[in-house]
């Protein structure tokens, strides 16, 4: 277990990292990273030796917010609402983080972004289940055809309204009918 301090500073240099990435991108020198986190280079290297070890830490901490806000979601009144709005909050991890996702060095990639990718589908599959049983959202949908769609909509660069209109349009595309 990491003492209080050392674990306060490597919070610090991951929030730090995830916000100067987003503003400056994955190249972001580390020296302004520990600058802005107010700690000195040794501590960066302490936590992160690499600049690898510091992309990484960043997009599995970005994986665990999206995964935490569909724990939040299973509650949700609406399961169908709970289902597109945590598609809506992927197709924005997507379109924000695809750049800092692909910065991370080949070498060993394959293997987190296959966990990280299960962790997103398992994710979306206790969203879907919910929704399935409360029979808003057809049986035959699986949780792989939405992510699919959704990274597909995040991929096409489309504006926050068009994106919108697409995820409605995937949405209505698998909402259970009513018999006429």
């Amino acid at each position: 277990m990491p003492r209080a301090d050392a674990q306060r500073n490597r919070d610090l240099i991951l929030a730090t990292a995830k916000k100067v990435f987003a503003e400056r991108g994955a190249s972001a020198p580390l020296d302004d990273i520990a600058r802005h986190a107010g700690v000195g280079n040794a501590t960066l290297y302490r936590h992160f030796p690499t600049r690898r070890d510091l992309l990484i830490a960043v997009y599995a901490d970005e994986v665990a917010d999206l995964t935490a806000k569909a724990g939040k979601l299973l509650s949700h009144p609406s399961p169908a609402d709970a289902v597109f709005t945590w598609l809506g909050a992927f197709i924005a991890h997507i379109a924000d983080k695809s750049d800092l996702a692909h910065a991370i060095p080949e070498e060993g990639r394959s293997p987190l972004f296959a966990e990280w990718h299960e962790a997103m589908r398992s994710t979306l599959s206790s969203l879907l289940l919910r929704a399935q049983q409360s029979g808003a959202i057809r049986p035959g949908t699986s949780d792989t055809d939405l992510l699919a769609l959704a990274n597909g909509i995040a991929l096409a660069g489309a504006d926050p309204a068009q994106t919108e209109r697409l995820l409605q349009l995937a949405r209505e595309g698998v909402a259970t009918r009513l018999p006429t």
